[in-house]
């Protein structure tokens, strides 16, 4: 069972059992075999497990784990301090993009194409097994007040272009819960996005997209990441590359 704001808003959610296995043997060192994107809400009860084991998805070298906290639960009682529309915009938009209309947490998409239900540990296993290692690559570096991002590989036949996106990611965040579904836990987010924005758009092979690293202190973030997605009609779609420092 899941919990979406399209349903009975009180429905009690399974726990998130998210424990994956060790990156399986097709992935090499350096290889980014998956992006997987947690939306969550601190005002959901069944949102803890999966808020803790991002901390161990964010550890996974062939993972790129990213948390977007969204804001359509705080109306039962508690205002998720690090929610934002956006957050929320984005993943209507990836359901509008599978027109499934599948809204709910905590659900996890990966790729930008496929969702897993939060409690269902097989499917989520199976997916990411499923997932070759990422066919474009992206190198991230950082050095001094410079952020680079070189891009290389082949876009799909059916795509004439992909957007580049940055994305600001906080370190680790406690959050004191008290009131609401969570009133008295102290939860700690992993890998929260900040802010994420386009730095351009990429027609295929070598490319090099760079970006001032005061752009990082204006959003507080800790560190980075890099995702280079096809958009399909304005909505988010396949993720072909992505890279985190």
């Amino acid at each position: 069972m899941t919990r979406s704001p399209m349903r009975a808003p009180r429905h009690v959610l399974l726990s998130l059992l998210l424990l994956l296995a060790a990156a399986g043997p097709g992935a090499q060192a350096g290889e980014q075999r998956a992006v997987v994107e947690l939306f969550t809400s601190q005002g959901c009860s069944s949102c803890p497990p999966a808020d803790k084991l991002m901390g161990e998805l964010s550890r996974r070298g062939d993972l790129v784990a990213l948390t977007y906290p969204v804001d359509y639960w705080d109306y039962l009682g508690w205002r998720d301090t690090l929610a934002s529309p956006g957050h929320s915009a984005r993943q209507r938009a990836y359901a509008e993009a599978r027109g499934d209309r599948a809204v709910y947490t905590p659900q996890v998409v990966i790729n930008g194409a496929r969702h897993v239900v939060g409690s269902d540990r097989e499917a989520i296993d199976r997916e990411l097994a499923r997932q070759a290692p990422l066919p474009v690559t992206v190198d991230l570096t950082r050095s001094g007040d410079l952020v680079e991002v070189r891009v290389d590989g082949a876009l799909p036949a059916d795509a004439k272009m992909a957007t580049v996106y940055f994305v600001f990611i906080s370190r680790p965040i406690e959050v004191e819960i008290d009131r609401g579904e969570n009133v008295g836990r102290q939860i700690t987010y992993h890998q929260v996005v900040r802010d994420i924005r386009a730095i351009g758009m990429w027609e295929g092979g070598p490319a090099v997209f760079r970006l001032p690293a005061s752009e990082m202190r204006k959003t507080k973030a800790g560190h980075c990441a890099v995702l280079v997605q096809v958009e399909e009609a304005g909505r988010p779609g396949a993720i072909l590359g992505a890279a985190i420092n």
